[in-house]
Order: structure tokens, then sequence, then C-alpha cells
């Protein structure tokens, strides 16, 4: 089972979505984070740059890859064999490591051939301009540090969605389409208004993305308070619902796949009670409704909370301090829980369904 989230930003889906995440982890379902508008004022670029330069195709797999292999050591002490002999740090001959290494690197470029890059595999336990372990390139699973006084805004809240997707065990893929503060919206009246004439949804980018990612089941904002990149992702996901079949690769039927959030902390500060008080904009195509779900996050809840604290950036600008935090998750939280009825807190879904 695979679950994608469309996050607007860093940080959306931890608030939004973040105790149905931990929970569906625990059963070991897959997560896949798709942040779309990550990029920062340099991210205005074309089509063929973002492919060229692998954007939007960077996965982070934190549970399997992020770690240093530099720091395990060798199976046999470097001038030792198995059989009590001397050889170098390896015991194959050089010509069936460099064979081996050969087939390893076709079976990288194989397992990769979907993406515009590829890690190029590293069966030697040592690292070479030739072949850098993966572990050391940025945005391919590195945990390294970052001048966080030297970084800029976009950076410093990618930093923290790669923190997140560690704690949630999660992955996350980075489009990296600049925010709206980069694309000429200003001031709340702009970024909480309507979306410009000249600012279209890149929707065949984020649906090519979604369906690379072959989810079941895919989470999109119901753009709760307006903000227009939020207002672009509801868009992507009424556009799938209304999408004819095609038949060159077609996608799957996404009524019943594609489900709604509601968009955290703005349900909570606009006492959101259900999608027939989102403005006119939201109109879903003829013959699909949507139906209240609830996930019981009680057990969860606390991971919750503990996730959103690694937006150490947000958390002031939303909540002012911890106890602002924890008084507004669980308030809102416990509303669900009281509506849906269920003792303790909970998240709302609103999943699609014919008729």
């Amino acid at each position: 089972m695979a679950h994608v989230f469309l996050a607007p930003h860093p940080d959306d889906a931890a608030l939004s979505c973040g105790g149905l995440i931990q929970s569906v982890r625990e059963l070991g379902q897959n997560v896949a984070i798709l942040t779309v508008f990550s990029g920062g004022p340099e991210a205005r670029m074309t089509e063929y740059q973002r492919t060229a330069l692998g954007f939007g195709n960077k996965a982070l797999w934190p549970n399997t890859e992020a770690f240093r292999r530099s720091n395990i050591p060798a199976d046999y002490p470097e001038g030792l064999t198995p059989g009590g002999g001397t050889a170098g740090g390896w015991s194959a001959e050089p010509e069936r490591m460099e064979a081996t290494q050969a087939v390893a690197s076709a079976a990288a470029r194989s397992f990769w051939q979907r993406a515009s890059w590829y890690r190029n595999a590293n069966i030697y336990n040592a690292e070479s301009d030739e072949r850098p372990l993966p572990d050391a390139i940025a945005q391919q699973g590195t945990l390294e540090e970052v001048d966080l006084n030297a970084a800029d805004a976009s950076a410093i809240r990618k930093i923290e969605d790669e923190r997140y997707a560690f704690q949630a065990e999660a992955s996350v893929v980075w489009m990296d389409l600049p925010d709206a503060v980069y694309r000429g919206y200003e001031g709340e009246a702009g970024l909480l208004g309507e979306i410009r004439a000249d600012d279209g949804t890149p929707y065949e980018a984020i649906r090519r993305e979604i369906l690379r990612l072959e989810p079941q089941l895919i989470y999109v904002p119901l753009a709760v308070g307006n903000h227009v990149d939020h207002q672009h992702l509801r868009n992507v996901g009424l556009a799938l619902l209304d999408e004819e079949r095609r038949w060159v690769m077609p996608g799957p039927d996404m009524i019943g796949r594609v489900v709604f959030y509601e968009d955290f902390p703005y349900a909570w500060w606009n006492g959101f009670d259900g999608p027939w008080s989102l403005p006119p904009a939201f109109r879903l195509p003829p013959g699909i409704g949507l139906q209240a779900r609830y996930s019981d996050i009680t057990d969860t809840v606390e991971r919750k909370m503990a996730g959103i604290r690694l937006y150490s950036s947000q958390v002031p600008g939303l909540f002012r301090d911890q106890d602002g935090l924890r008084r507004d998750v669980l308030g809102y939280a416990t509303k669900l829980a009281e509506i849906g009825g269920i003792d303790g807190y909970a998240e709302r879904y609103w999943g699609t369904v014919r008729g």
C-alpha cells in the first residue's frame, strides 16, 4: 500500500496529516510526501533545465539509505584473508572486483531508468572521484549538516522537510517549483486571494510525479484558508478526478483514490466544518461526491506534534510557541474526534465516491 501526500510547502503534510502518516507507517505501508512549491527565487527555469538538472526526481529514502557507509568496517582486516594469508583491502582479485562493479553499475542504471539521474553503484567501501558514495551527494539520502546562518529560507525549509521524513520514516520528493512569494504574490491579500491568470496550475508536471510514485491513495489539500499554492494542488486533485482515461499510458481511475485533507491550522482558525463552506471555486466533477472519514490518531498525536516541531522556522509564526502548538493541535484533533465519535484525537479526510 502506497500513500502519496501532496504538500504545497514543507510542513503542510506534517501539520495536516501527521497523525495518519505515523499510523500507516506503523502498519508497514509506504508514505511519499510530494512537496511541490519548495523552490526559492532561483527556481525559475525551463522544463528542459528542470529535467536536465534532475529537479522533481530527487527522492529521499531515509530509513534505508541515510547513513554513513564509511563508518562500516571491512569484514576482514586489511592484509588478512579468511584463510590466514595476506591480501589488500579486499580479498577478491582486482579483475573480479571490477567485473562485479560493472554488473552493479548496470543494475543501478536499470533501477533508476525512470528518473533523470541515477546513483552509480559502488561496491568498494571507499570513496573516489569516479565513484562517490551516494550518502555524500546532496539531496540523495544525505544528512549532512548545513550552515543555517548562510542558507536561504527555502533551503532551511527543505532541511526541515528532510528531518521530518527521517522521523516519520517516509520518503520525500521536492519538485522545487517556486513558492508563491517568488511568483509575484505579495501580502495576505495576494497569497490568500484568487490565482492570477498568468499563474497556471502545473498539472502535467505534478500528475507525472504522482503516477511515477504508483500510489493507491493520493491526499490533496482542500485549500481551507485559500492560499494560492494550496488552491493549485486542490485544482490538481479536481483535474485528476475529471480526467478521461488515456489510450497511451492510461492512469488509474482516480475516483476513490483521491482523498482531500483539511489544511491545518487554517481549518482550526477558520472554524471549518466541511467542504460546503469552501468558496465556489471548489466544484467537484459531475457524479462525484465526498464522504467524511475519520482517522483515530490518539496513539500517534504526540509523534505528530514532535514532527511539527522539526519545522522550527515555522512554529513561531504559526503558533507563537510550543504551548500554542500543543493547544491548537490537540484542540482541533479533539473537535474532530467528537464529531467522528472517537474517544481521543482524530484527523478528518474527505474521500471521493461516485454518485
